[in-house]
C-alpha cells in the first residue's frame, strides 16, 4: 500500500482580484507589502482626495483627515494581525492552552467601536480590497491568521519572502481546499497511522514503540512533502528524526514492508546473522526506498540515530550536502531536501538545533534549506512546557535565522498537509529553512508502559476523553458529504486485515543481504580478515606527480599579492622541493591532499581555522593583501575536488555534519580539524554514538578523519591533551583507527591509505603542535615516492645495534623526539626508542618481531607525556605484554614512565611543565632528573 498516488494536495491558490492601477501614491498596493508609507497622514490624505475626486460634494479638510486616520488605524490593525495573529490561532487540540484574543487584535484597541465597525474605509489594496468595513476586515484577518494555521513571518527582513507568504495567506478568497479524492486520501493516511499503532500495541503488548498516537496527521503531511517536493524538482529526501513516531514513518511514509518490521519485533534481524555487529532497537533504525507520485520518483532515506534526540540533525544536513555535491546541484540546491522531525522539548532545549539552523546559507554547509517538522506533544517526557522553556513556542529559536514558522492544529490533517505544501514551496523558491509546529498530544506516556498521570493528571484526563484524529476528521467529511457514515470503519477493517496478512508473512520472512555496501558504496566491503584494518596499502606516488605538486604549492599567480611572511614560507618550500629534503608537516599534508585530488578523489577539510591553520602552518588559502581575494592552490589540481572551509564556531554540529558527508560519499576524504584537540569534547555525542559505534549498531561504514592537535608544550590544560585515552577506550572490534604520528611522510601515507583501501574506517589522529616546525620532524623525497607506505611503528633515528640494546623505550607522539635527543646527549649506547604511530588497531605483530631481534633485552619502558590515568598507558599495557609473551621475552611487563595521575590534563605553569617533562624523560632513560632538566632549560 506504500506507493499509491494520493491526490490530496490542495489546489494552487487562485490569485486574488487584480488591484486597480491608479496614480495614487503607494499605500499597500500590489507592489508593496510594508505599511511604513501608509503611516504618513499626508500620503493618506492625498490618497483619499484622489479616491473621492469625482464626488459631487467636496469633502472638507477635517473629514479628509478623519478618513485618513481611519485608514491608518485599519492598516495598523492589519499589520498587528500579521505580526501577532498566530497568538489567537486555534492550535491546541486539547483546549488546555489558554489563548485569549490579545487586546491589540481587537477593533476597540485601534479606535473602532459602534457604528465605526461598519463604515467603509479605504485600505488601498490590502487583503485584495480597496475599501472595506472594519467588521469585514477583522473577519478576513481572523480567517487568515487565527484559524487552524497560525503563521509567524513578520520577523523576516526580506520583503519578497514576506510578500510570498502574504499572497498565499491573505485575502477573502484564501482557504484550505482539497478535492474529494484528496480528502479521502488524507483520511486513509491518518487511519493507516492510527491502526498501525494499535496493531503493534495489540501484537506486542508491553514492548516499547514510542508511538505516534495523537500526532497521526503527520503521515499525510509527509506524503504531501514527497508529492509536492517531486513536483517542485526534489529527487531525494533525507529524513532525520528521534524515536517518537519513527516506526510509523518507517512503515507508512518510507514504505518499509510491514512484515519486515513485524519480523524485527519478533526478535529477527533485518540483516543476515553473519553480518555481525550489536544491532539496535527498532525505533533507531533507518531505511531507504523510492516513492513515486504522478510518475515522479523520489528517493527517500531515513538516517539511523541513537536516543540522543537531535544528534541526527547535522548528520542529515551533511548527507544532503554531499548528495548535492555529487549531483552537481550546489547552485540551485533544489534536488535534495532535508526533512528533520523534532519533539517540542528537544527543539527548544537542545543546542545542536541552533548549531544546525546556523548552517543555513553558509559556504560549504548550505543545503538549500531544511524543512523542520515539530511533533509538538506539549510535553517532554514528564516536563510541561512552562518548565522547559521561557517562550511561547518551542519553535522560537528558528526566528534567529528568519525562518517562517507555521503553527498548526494536529487535529486538522488538512491544515497540517496544507502547511507542509506551502513550506515546500517556500523552501524551493528561497533556499531557506522552514518550520512546521504541529500542536498535538501524546496519547500514552513517554513510552507505552509509562504512566503519565503521575505528573500530568489534568492533561491525561482530557486525552482519555479526546477522540482520535480519524474520528474527528471522518465526522467532518461525512458532514461535507465526502464519505458515507460507515467509510471509516470499513477502511480501517480492510487495512487491519492487510496487517494481519503481513504479520503472518513475517513468521517465515528471511532477510535479504545487508545493503550497507549498496548504491554509492558499491565496490566497498568490510575488511576480509580479522587483521584487515591493520592492512597497509601502497601509497607512494610517482616522482613526476611529486614535482608537479611542488610547483602547484609554491607558484604564486602574477596578480596575487601575498603576505610577506607567507613569501618566506614558500621560499622554504621551494628549497625543500629543490633539494629533496626538509619537508615539513604542512607540506606532507598538502602532498597527500593534492595527490588524492589528482587521482580523482575529493578532499574536504573543515574546522574553525582550517584555511590558514590554527598554528599558521597550513596556508591552504592565500589571501590577497590588497583586496582579500582568495586563492586555493590545491583547487587548481585537475580530476578531483578540493575544498577547505573555515567552519562556524561549532564542534558538535560541524563534526556531525562532516560525519554525514563522509557517510554519503566514500570517495571523498573528509576531515574535521579541532582548533585544539580537546575541543572535540564538545562533540562527544557524535564521537561516542556515531563514529565509534555506528558500524556495529547500524551497519554503516564511514571514513571520516579527525585531526586533533595534541602535545605537551606548557600551554595549559585546554591546549595540551586531545584526550587520547577517551578515543582508545572506545576502540574494539576493528571499529576505528587511532594514530599519533611523528613524521610528515607518515602523515602523508596514513591519509592516502584512508582512500586506497577497499574499506572505510574512521581515523583519529593526534596531530602535533611543536612538531609542525621541529627540526627533526622532517621527511625526505624518498619517504613519499615509490614503494613507500605508512609505518605503524617508527624506528629509532640513530638506533644502536640490536645485540647492544638492553632497554627499549616505547612511546607515541612528540615525546619520542625528547627521548632520542636526551638519549643521544647522554651517549646511551644500549637504549633504543621506538614510536608507536598507530595505537589502534595495535601493531602487535611488528612489535613482537622487533622485540625478538633484541636478544639481550633487559627492560621495556612505556613513556608518555600525559598523566598516568590519561594518555595511552592503560590501553597499551596489555598489548605490550602480549607482544612480550609472543616474542618469548624474559620480561613480562613494561614499566611506566610519565606524569603521575592527575585530575587536570596538564599544568599551565611553564617552569613546572619543564620540570615534569625533564623528569619523565630522565625516568624513562635512567638519567639524573636534575641533569636532564638543566639540559632542557639550558641552565648550568
Amino acid at each position: 500500500m506504500g506507493n499509491e498516488n494520493h491526490d490530496f494536495l490542495p489546489d494552487d491558490p487562485q490569485p486574488g482580484p487584480s488591484w486597480q492601477k491608479t496614480n495614487w501614491p503607494l499605500v499597500g498596493g500590489g507592489d508593496e507589502d510594508d505599511l511604513t508609507q501608509a503611516l504618513d497622514p499626508t500620503v493618506m490624505k492625498a490618497a483619499i482626495k484622489a479616491a473621492t475626486a469625482k464626488s459631487a460634494a467636496p469633502l472638507d479638510e477635517s473629514a479628509i483627515e478623519a478618513a485618513a486616520m481611519d485608514s491608518i488605524r485599519a492598516m495598523m490593525l492589519i499589520r498587528t494581525y500579521r505580526v501577532r495573529g498566530h497568538l489567537a490561532a486555534d492550535l491546541d487540540p486539547l483546549g488546555l492552552s489558554k489563548r485569549d484574543l490579545p487586546a491589540d487584535l481587537t477593533p476597540e484597541y485601534h479606535g473602532f467601536t459602534g457604528a465605526a465597525l461598519d463604515r467603509q474605509i479605504f485600505i488601498g489594496g490590502f487583503l485584495g480590497k480597496q475599501w472595506a468595513t472594519i467588521r469585514e476586515l477583522v473577519g478576513i484577518l481572523q480567517a487568515n491568521y487565527c484559524g487552524k494555521v497560525g503563521l509567524e513571518y513578520m520577523h523576516i527582513s526580506d520583503v519578497e519572502e514576506r510578500r510570498f507568504l502574504q499572497d498565499r495567506m491573505e485575502g477573502a478568497d484564501k482557504s484550505i481546499d482539497f478535492s474529494v479524492l484528496g480528502k479521502k486520501a488524507i483520511l486513509q493516511a491518518v487511519v493507516r497511522g492510527e491502526q498501525y499503532e494499535k496493531f503493534l500495541g495489540k501484537k506486542y503488548v508491553g514492548t516499547k514503540r514510542f508511538g505516534l498516537d495523537g500526532g497521526e496527521s503527520m503521515i499525510p503531511a509527509l506524503e504531501a512533502v514527497i508529492k509536492r517536493g517531486g513536483q517542485m524538482g526534489v529527487r531525494e529526501i533525507v529524513v532525520g528524526m528521534a524515536h517518537r513516531g519513527r516506526l510509523n514513518v518507517l512503515a507508512n511514509v518510507m514504505a518499509k514492508p510491514y512484515k519486515v518490521i513485524f519480523h524485527e519485533f519478533s526478535g529477527g534481524t533485518a540483516n543476515p546473522e553473519d553480518v555481525g555487529g550489536s544491532g539496535d532497537v527498532k525505533y533507531h533504525l533507518g531505511t531507504s526506498t523510492d516513492r513515486e507520485f504522478d510518475g515522479i520518483k523520489v528517493h527517500m532515506s531515513l538516517v539511523p540515530n541513537p536516543s540522543h534526540l537531535e544528534t541526527v540533525d547535522p548528520v542529515v544536513l551533511g548527507k544532503v550536502r554531499a548528495t548535492l555535491t555529487m549531483r552537481d546541484d550546489l547552485e540551485e540546491m533544489d534536488q535534495v531536501l532535508p526533512v528533520l522531525l523534532h519533539g517540542d522539548a528537544a527543539f527548544a532545549g537542545q543546542g545542536i538545533v541552533w548549531e544546525c539552523l546556523g548552517f543555513q546559507g553558509i559556504r560549504g554547509y548550505a543545503t538549500g534549506g531544511c524543512l523542520h517538522f515539530i511533533i509538538n506533544n506539549q510535553i517532554g517526557f514528564t516536563t510541561s512546557p512552562q518548565f522547559a522553556r521561557n517562550s511561547p513556542y518551542p519553535s522560537d529559536v528558528a526566528k534567529g535565522v528568519q525562518a517562517p514558522i507555521f503553527h498548526v492544529n494536529g487535529d486538522d490533517p488538512e491544515a497540517v498537509t496544507f502547511a507542509c505544501k506551502m513550506a515546500v514551496d517556500f523552501r524551493q523558491k528561497f533556499d531557506k529553512d522552514v518550520v512546521i509546529d504541529m500542536w498535538c498530544y501524546r496519547r500514552f506516556g513517554h513510552n507505552e508502559g509509562d504512566e503519565p498521570s503521575f505528573t500530568q493528571p489534568l492533561m491525561y484526563s482530557q486525552i482519555r476523553q479526546h477522540p482520535p484524529v480519524s474520528e474527528i476528521y471522518a465526522k467532518r467529511l461525512v458532514e461535507e458529504g465526502v464519505v458515507e457514515g460507515g467509510y471509516l470503519g470499513e477502511y480501517a477493517e480492510g487495512f487491519v486485515a492487510n496487517l494481519e496478512e503481513e504479520f503472518e508473512a513475517s513468521k517465515t520472512y528471511k532477510a535479504n543481504e545487508a545493503d550497507w555496501f549498496a548504491g554509492r558504496w558499491s565496490g566497498f566491503n568490510r575488511p576480509n580478515d580479522p587483521e584487515g584494518a591493520r592492512r597497509n596499502a601502497p601509497t607512494g606516488i610517482e616522482n613526476k606527480l611529486f614535482e608537479s605538486l611542488g610547483r602547484t604549492l609554491t607558484t604564486v599567480p602574477d596578480d596575487l599579492t601575498i603576505h610577506k611572511t607567507l613569501n618566506r614560507v614558500l621560499d622554504a618550500k621551494r628549497a625543500a622541493f629543490k633539494s629533496g629534503e626538509g619537508f615539513d608537516w604542512a607540506t606532507g599534508e598538502a602532498l597527500a591532499f593534492g595527490s588524492l585530488v589528482s587521482e580523482g578523489y575529493g578532499v574536504r577539510l573543515s574546522g574553525q581555522d582550517s584555511g590558514r591553520g590554527t598554528f599558521s602552518q597550513r596556508h591552504a588559502v592565500w589571501v590577497d593583501q590588497t583586496d582579500e581575494r582568495k586563492y586555493v592552490p590545491l583547487s587548481t589540481v585537475p580530476h578531483g575536488r578540493f575544498e577547505v572551509l573555515d567552519s562556524p564556531l561549532s564542534e558538535y554540529g560541524v563534526l556531525g555534519f562532516e560525519y554525514g558527508y563522509a557517510m554519503t560519499d566514500p570517495k571523498t576524504l573528509v576531515l574535521w580539524e579541532a582548533q585544539f584537540g580537546d575541543f572535540a569534547n564538545g562533540a562527544q555525542i557524535i564521537i561516542d554514538q556515531y563514529i565509534a559505534a555506528a558500524e556495529a549498531k547500524w551497519l554503516r561504514a564511514n571514513g571520516l578523519v579527525l585531526l586533533l592537535p595534541h602535545g605537551y608544550e606548557g600551554q595549559g590544560p585546554e591546549h595540551s591533551s586531545a584526550r587520547l585515552e577517551r578515543f582508545l577506550q572506545l576502540c574494539a572490534q576493528d571499529n576505528i583507527q587511532v594514530c599519533n604520528i611523528t613524521t610528515p611522510s607518515n602523515y602523508f601515507h596514513v591519509l592516502r591509505r584512508q582512500m586506497h583501501r577497499s574499506f572505510r574506517k574512521p581515523l583519529v589522529i593526534m596531530t602535533p603542535k611543536s612538531l609542525l616546525r621541529h627540526p627533526l620532524a622532517k621527511s625526505e623525497l624518498e619517504d613519499f615516492v615509490g614503494n613507500s607506505h605508512f609505518r605503524r611503528l617508527m624506528a629509532d633515528r640513530t638506533p644502536p645495534a640490536d645485540k647492544d640494546v638492553k632497554k627499549i623505550v616505547l612511546c607515541s607522539g612528540k615525546v619520542g623526539y625528547d627521548l632520542m635527543e636526551a638519549r643521544d646527549a647522554a651517549e646511551l649506547k644500549d637504549t633504543t626508542v621506538v614510536r608507536v604511530e598507530q595505537l589502534y588497531p595495535f601493531p602487535g605483530e611488528p612489535l613482537t618481531a622487533r622485540i625478538e631481534r633484541l636478544t639481550n633485552l633487559e627492560e621495556v619502558v612505556w613513556c608518555q607525556e600525559e598523566p598516568k590515568n590519561q594518555g595511552a598507558w592503560s590501553f597499551v599495557e596489555p598489548f605490550i605484554e602480549e607482544a612480550l609473551a609472543a616474542a618469548k621475552c624474559k620480561i613480562a611487563r613494561p614499566r611506566y614512565a610519565g606524569r603521575s595521575a592527575s585530575a587536570s590534563p596538564a599544568t599551565g605553569l611553564a617552569k613546572r611543565h619543564e620540570n615534569e617533562q625533564g623528569a619523565l624523560v630522565a625516568d624513562a632513560l635512567g638519567l639524573s632528573v636534575r641533569s636532564e632538566i638543566r639540559r632542557r632549560t639550558g641552565k648550568k
